[in-house]
């Protein structure tokens, strides 16, 4: 599989209008797609990204009146954003002491410099000093000064009793290279590296044999997304999850990019997702977010579609 990095992670929020605004006011992102969930159109999904919805920067969230998830294994346990520097990292800390926002302090973490902070709904989350490498479209509205904003996906953290096999998913099926390991206290932490490496193309597994299973709820995480080029190398994913016999949902059109949906074998939901034709396929890029935004299969329902949302 030619996979580059992460392309987008899907949590669940049950408050979009405080999802909207923490993600948009507190984190500074940009609402780019306000759409709804394809297969639930009850449900709105919200996509937050950079100042020209770049795939790789989009944390999304659907929006379900369901209780708060419990932590466990068989789960992602933690979603980094990427920021430049260590000045940034302090001008975050300030801001969420002001903000009221749950935080840890800032430390080293598998050589990168790190600040842990949640949601108001305990989604967990990090920032992660990027050092300022790779592409960077900030938002011109954003509250957050143009040198602090995020930048987008850093490593993506999952959580499995044990490794063996969702490593040679990792490394023989989708291609992934092993990296590295660290240590986050007793417990060890395995780097997978995809395409050039790097913060925004790292998936990292931590091995916690004596957590129970998590159950997913509000704050926690759906699925995450990794990056395919385009409509040749998604379609030679797809015949690579054929050959080897794996389960998964067969291609699956979004119209904002195509998808491809299976389950590494302790249950984590992975989607592989190609980088076009991307968000402004439908509306201005200038205009993002701005209006309810429906694929031209679901454009017959919108008046019954947006009946059944609430205002953000």
């Amino acid at each position: 599989m030619k996979l580059t990095g992460i392309h987008h992670l899907t949590a669940v929020t049950a408050n979009a209008p405080g999802n909207h605004a923490f993600y948009t006011q507190s984190l500074g992102l940009r609402l780019v797609k306000k759409t709804v969930n394809q297969d639930d159109v009850s449900a709105y999904h919200l996509f937050y990204a950079d100042g020209k919805a770049s795939p790789g920067t989009d944390i999304t969230f659907f929006d379900w009146p369901v209780e708060r998830e419990k932590r466990g294994t068989h789960n992602i346990a933690q979603t980094a954003l990427r920021v430049n520097g260590e000045t940034a990292l302090k001008w975050w800390k300030d801001r969420f002491g002001s903000l009221n926002v749950r935080s840890d302090e800032i430390v080293e973490r598998d050589g990168r410099l790190s600040l842990d902070f949640e949601d108001f709904e305990g989604q967990r989350l990090s920032l992660v000093d990027d050092g300022g490498k790779g592409e960077f479209h900030p938002w011109e509205r954003s509250p957050v000064p143009v040198e602090h904003q995020i930048r987008g996906l850093g490593p993506i953290r999952i959580s499995v009793p044990k490794l063996e096999r969702t490593a040679r998913v990792l490394t023989e099926a989708m291609d992934m290279r092993a990296a590295r390991e660290y240590r986050i206290g007793d417990t060890p932490v395995h780097v997978f590296e995809m395409g050039e490496g790097g913060p925004a193309a790292e998936l990292h597994v931590a091995v916690e044999p004596g957590l129970s299973p998590g159950r997913p709820g509000a704050g926690g995480v759906h699925h995450v997304a990794f990056r395919t080029p385009n409509e040749q190398t998604y379609q030679e994913c797809w015949e690579r999850l054929q050959s080897l016999k794996a389960p998964s949902s067969g291609p699956v059109d979004r119209y904002y990019f195509q998808s491809l949906y299976f389950r590494e074998p302790n249950g984590i939901l992975f989607e592989i997702a190609t980088d076009g034709p991307g968000f402004a396929t439908d509306e201005p890029m200038d205009k993002l977010g701005e209006s309810l935004a429906l694929p031209p299969f679901l454009e017959p329902r919108r008046a019954e579609i947006e009946a059944g949302l609430k205002p953000l």
